[in-house]
């Protein structure tokens, strides 16, 4: 069960290449060798300068300034992107076997939360889903044990994360059959493969007698602004069936790609 070089301007020449004094060896008629003889100034005290160890010191609280300033920068920034594009999900259940193996991982776009028909979407259900071993219908007519799959959820969302594949959108008329979904009158042609996926550890098809959990045969009608959501391991799934549509402002994004493990790297 269930729960992303402009060129630098060239230096000013006069501050690289300054003009030498010009001595005037001529001026009030002294003899120019005599001029020519040049003292240089005294150098500077050697006790005014700073010594190399003491410069190095002082530049390592500089430098672990800026360590700390550049990890709290990055942090920042793996936050903000979780928090606002992409967020990484690990799969704790088999619900969306074969497409998603338990411990499986992927990526949500959190700017995607108006998906399309056979997206792979991560949600809050309604707090009815954690009622029971199948949850709780709006409609005490519908779901489990009834000849209509659930149309209305139970009111407000859980804290709870799931994930799941649309089958419906706002407006469409659906109804279940064995496991595959007739949507507006056509059987599906995604998600859901029994006699494909029969071979896969932990793949759960439909039969024909498990009519409480496989046979909705009476159609509904997906409401405004909601979307059915199901798993692909359709005989094991808890999903709309049983609670109903899951309202867009629950969607906190689409799924688009697996990185783990390495042989599952790739799209959804």
């Amino acid at each position: 069960m269930d729960q992303d070089t402009s060129p630098q301007p060239q230096p000013d020449q006069s501050l690289v290449e300054p003009s030498l004094p010009t001595l005037d060896l001529e001026r009030n008629g002294a003899d120019p060798a005599a001029q020519a003889t040049f003292t240089p100034p005294a150098p500077a005290s050697t006790a005014a300068q700073t010594p190399e160890p003491a410069r190095r010191a002082s530049g390592k609280p500089r430098a672990v300034a800026e360590l700390v300033v550049t990890v709290a920068v990055a942090g920042l920034l793996a936050f903000l992107i979780q928090a606002l594009l992409v967020k990484p999900y690990k799969i704790p259940s088999g619900s969306m076997i074969p497409t998603l193996m338990i411990g499986q991982r992927i990526l949500v776009d959190r700017l995607a939360t108006h998906p399309t028909l056979g997206e792979v979407v991560v949600f809050h259900p309604p707090k009815g889903a954690l009622v029971g071993a199948d949850g709780v219908c709006g409609n005490p007519d519908q779901g489990y044990g009834h000849p209509q799959p659930c149309d209305r959820d139970s009111g407000g969302a859980s804290s709870q994360t799931y994930v799941k594949r649309v089958v419906g959108l706002p407006g469409d008329h659906l109804r279940i059959v064995d496991g595959y979904v007739y949507l507006n009158g056509k059987r599906e042609n995604f998600g859901y493969h029994p006699r494909a996926d029969a071979h896969i550890n932990g793949f759960v098809a439909c039969s024909p007698s498990e009519s409480s959990y496989c046979n909705f045969p009476k159609a509904i009608t997906v409401p405004k602004g909601y979307y059915y959501m199901m798993g692909n391991n359709r005989g094991v799934s808890d999903d709309s069936r049983y609670w109903g549509p899951v309202p867009q402002s629950s969607i906190i994004g689409t799924a688009f790609f697996t990185y783990w493990p390495i042989g599952r790297i790739g799209t959804l």
